[in-house]
């Protein structure tokens, strides 16, 4: 069913500050007063009905703050194809809220009809490839504006795949124009799980796209899994950020430059001022990286002109 037409709200661009997810349990807060965050995420699919109270709350929300849509069932890796009423659908309230990004994620979850709860891994191939970029082009198009796609969380490794996760990640947004949301705390469980070296896979992705690719980067915490013959970290966002993903923030921040960061936390849902102190302190992060690139940026200039 098509979201019913309301007021336009402006497309307000999310600014260069950590937001938060607008989780259930803190809608009140947002509803009695205005929480010092600089922006908010939803996920699409808990609001695609066509009206009622949790979607008057969001636009009574909506109307205060920037808003990114965060789409997690649009199973963009389905060989498939998309569902066109799932397009239809997210198109009307991507319309309706107009919010300043549009994120989605690279996996699959639905075969045959059937919806899955979970976000899917895919086989790196060139045939995958081409599946995800004809699919992200066509929600692209009936959009009208550009997504960022998201790097997934995985726990295990096709035999069949053939182009290292970092470079298929680049090469999606090179074919189809995209962006990218760089979710440090999914580098950080995927090369802990595969042995991968995280900080050149965040090097391998930012040296190969163009500036201004990356238009969001999300943090969280994860599960630490202690097995009997391994550990294994589970992507679970239900924990403070670890100083691991931490630190691969602050290598993502001293190549991007100051970007949107949004702190997630899905699962044993605190407080809001617990949740909001984690955003406090991505933007410290941020703010620290910033400062220590000034100097240099003068540094070059003044060199220059004495050149000169």
């Amino acid at each position: 069913m098509a979201v019913s037409a309301s007021p336009p709200f402006k497309r307000d661009r999310i600014p260069e500050r950590a937001g938060i997810g607008l989780r259930h349990s803190h809608v009140d807060d947002f509803l009695d007063g205005s929480p010092a965050t600089g922006w908010l995420e939803i996920h699409t699919e808990n609001y695609l009905g066509a009206g009622g109270p949790r979607l008057r709350a969001l636009e009574d929300i909506r109307a205060r703050y920037p808003l990114s849509c965060h789409g997690v069932g649009l199973s963009l890796g389905s060989a498939e194809g998309l569902d066109p009423e799932a397009i239809t659908r997210r198109k009307a309230l991507i319309d309706r809220l107009e919010p300043g990004l549009v994120s989605e994620h690279v996996a699959w979850s639905t075969q045959g009809g059937a919806y899955l709860n979970d976000l899917l891994p895919l086989p790196y191939t060139e045939e995958t490839l081409a599946v995800i970029c004809r699919n992200i082009v066509q929600f692209q198009e009936a959009l009208g504006r550009r997504i960022l796609v998201e790097n997934p969380s995985t726990y295990v490794a096709f035999d069949q795949s053939t182009i290292p996760e970092a470079e298929f990640m680049a090469e999606i947004a090179l074919r189809t124009g995209c962006g990218l949301l760089l979710d440090v705390n999914n580098v950080e469980v995927t090369g802990h799980n595969h042995g991968l070296d995280t900080a050149r896979w965040i090097d391998t992705v930012l040296d190969r796209v163009p500036a201004g690719t990356v238009g969001e980067i999300h943090v969280a915490g994860h599960f630490i899994a202690e097995l009997p013959e391994e550990t294994v970290l589970i992507d679970d966002h239900g924990s403070p950020v670890t100083d691991a993903v931490w630190l691969l923030l602050e290598r993502a921040l001293s190549r991007l430059g100051p970007t949107p960061i949004l702190v997630e936390w899905d699962t044993r849902i605190p407080e809001l001022p617990v949740l909001m102190a984690e955003a406090e302190k991505a933007e410290r992060i941020m703010q620290r990286v910033a400062s220590r690139a000034a100097p240099r940026a003068m540094s070059g200039a003044g060199a220059m002109r004495h050149a000169g």
